[in-house]
C-alpha cells in the first residue's frame, strides 16, 4: 500500500502541444507495467481542453468539480459537472475540458498504454459548438 499525503501531491503544467489553455496534471497512480491501471487528477482553466485523443484501453473520467464538457469524434457532447462519470471504449477519439464560464477538475483513469494523441486541436469553432 502507499499512501501520497494531500501536501505531498505533484502537480505540473500540461503542455501545449496537446492542450488549449491552462491545464494541470497530477499523477495520483502510475502504471508500472502497460496494463496497469493510471490515475490523473487533471484540473482544467474555464475554456481549456485536451486535443483531439484516444485510449488504447478506454478511459473513465469522473468529474471532481466544476463543469465540463465531453465530445467524441461523431459529434456526440455531453455536459458534465461534480460527480459525473463518462466513459470513453478504447479507440474512440474525443476530447475533454471545462467550459467557458468554469473550471474543472477530473480524474482520468486509464489502462493499456499511453494515450494516442491526434494531430489535431480542438478548434475554437468546435469548442463553442459543443453544448
Amino acid at each position: 500500500m502507499e499512501l501520497r499525503s494531500a501536501d505531498r501531491q505533484e502537480w505540473a503544467a500540461a503542455p501545449d502541444e496537446h492542450f488549449t489553455g491552462r491545464v494541470w496534471f497530477g499523477p495520483m497512480a502510475e502504471p508500472r507495467q502497460p496494463e496497469d491501471m493510471a490515475v490523473l487528477g487533471v484540473m482544467f482553466e474555464p475554456g481549456a481542453r485536451t486535443d483531439w485523443h484516444s485510449h488504447p484501453g478506454g478511459q473513465v473520467l469522473y468529474i471532481v468539480g466544476g463543469n465540463g464538457r465531453v465530445q467524441n469524434a461523431a459529434g456526440d457532447t455531453v455536459a458534465v459537472s461534480a460527480g459525473d462519470t463518462v466513459y470513453a471504449p478504447p479507440g474512440e477519439v474525443h476530447w475533454h475540458g471545462a467550459t467557458p464560464g468554469a473550471p474543472m477538475i477530473h480524474l482520468s483513469i486509464t489502462a493499456g498504454g499511453p494515450t494516442a494523441w491526434e494531430p489535431r486541436k480542438v478548434s475554437d469553432e468546435d469548442y463553442y459548438a459543443a453544448r
